[in-house]
């Protein structure tokens, strides 16, 4: 069994009250244009007006070759994480995502990366996680290779 895992809150608070990003820099405050800019706390779409943050984010405890670090949004304003087994809104509007597993170094696990339709995405997951040398899967963007969860092991 699998479960979709948001960034945690206490990295979103510190970011949402004036914490610094990943490149050491105070996070973008904008406006939400509506036009897809997922929360990777919630998992919802940032509605239009609403107050969003952009910066860069490295979803791995400690830099090295195999850490990405890439552009997130967040909500603004302290939003709820996501919990439960319901698919979240970010993952129904998309027709695919790039999925990878990663060790417990926190490196790829090549031969684990594969772009999959959101409908077969979290079977894949399963599948990928039956492998001893997979810990987690990271969820990205299939076109520009964004950070969006990360799948564990429930």
């Amino acid at each position: 069994m699998t479960k979709i895992t948001a960034l945690p809150t206490d990295i979103v608070r510190t970011l949402q009250n004036g914490g610094l990003d990943t490149h050491g820099q105070l996070p973008e405050h904008t406006q939400s244009d509506g036009g897809g800019n997922p929360c990777r706390h919630c998992l919802n779409y940032i509605p239009q007006g609403a107050g969003m943050l952009i910066l860069a984010h490295r979803p791995f405890p400690a830099a090295q070759p195999y850490a990405e670090t890439g552009p997130i949004f967040l909500c603004a304003d302290p939003c709820e994480q996501h919990k439960g087994d319901q698919m979240p809104e970010v993952f129904t509007h998309s027709p695919d995502y790039l999925i990878k597993g990663y060790s417990h170094d926190d490196r790829i696990v090549y031969g684990t990366g594969v772009v999959i339709t959101k409908e077969q995405m979290m079977q894949q997951a399963e599948e990928i996680l039956k492998d001893e040398r997979v810990n987690y899967i990271h969820i990205r963007s299939s076109r520009n290779n964004c950070y969006q969860a990360r799948v564990d092991r429930d």
